[in-house]
């Protein structure tokens, strides 16, 4: 006997579903090219204009190549006789190439406290110059325990006086805010 099938009714029968087409990365290639007919450019880049697309990939194949989509959006999509593996090369090595140049802003953390001592105070104000000359954010924390939050004045003046110090460096890109017992403030390098 079936558990969980009641016997006066026939069993639910779902359709088969094909799985989804997987999209593949980069310009379609050879046979993946639906369209009837294409603008052609072979490989030394002559523009022969429209051209039945079974043609055009004949072409490629008889010069020992790919027939490749260049731009897709255009009415006929343009395509160019190359070799594919290394035009796939060439765009890895570029793509590596931007990743090595860009920089990641990261956000640093100073944190302070209302009574710091002048020499430690001097010791913060240095890293957060270095991190200024790195490129970096600096997240300053400010925060009070206990009776210094009736002293509130002492730690405004001092973030004041943190503004001041690296005001030709730097620039205020979030204003100190409370946030329970502390007040945060985000200074990026200019």
């Amino acid at each position: 006997m079936l558990p969980f099938h009641n016997l006066g009714e026939p069993p639910i029968r779902r359709p088969n579903r094909a799985p989804p087409t997987v999209a593949k990365d980069g310009p379609r290639i050879n046979d993946d090219i639906r369209n009837a007919q294409i603008q052609l450019i072979d490989a030394e880049g002559v523009n022969h204009g429209t051209v039945e697309t079974v043609a055009a990939i004949k072409m490629a194949q008889d010069a020992g190549m790919d027939l490749v989509e260049i731009s897709p959006n255009n009415n006929p999509p343009v395509c160019k006789i190359m070799d594919y593996g290394k035009y796939k090369y060439s765009a890895q090595k570029k793509a590596a190439e931007a990743r090595k140049k860009q920089k990641v802003v990261e956000i640093k953390e100073i944190k302070l406290r209302p009574m710091i001592d002048d020499h430690d105070y001097d010791v913060k104000m240095r890293a957060m110059q270095r991190f200024f000359e790195e490129g970096d954010k600096v997240k300053i924390t400010l925060r009070y325990r206990g009776r210094e939050m009736a002293h509130q004045e002492i730690g405004t003046k001092l973030l004041d006086k943190v503004k001041a110090d690296v005001a030709e460096i730097a620039k205020v890109e979030q204003d100190a805010k409370f946030e329970g017992r502390q007040v945060v403030m985000v200074l990026a390098p200019r």
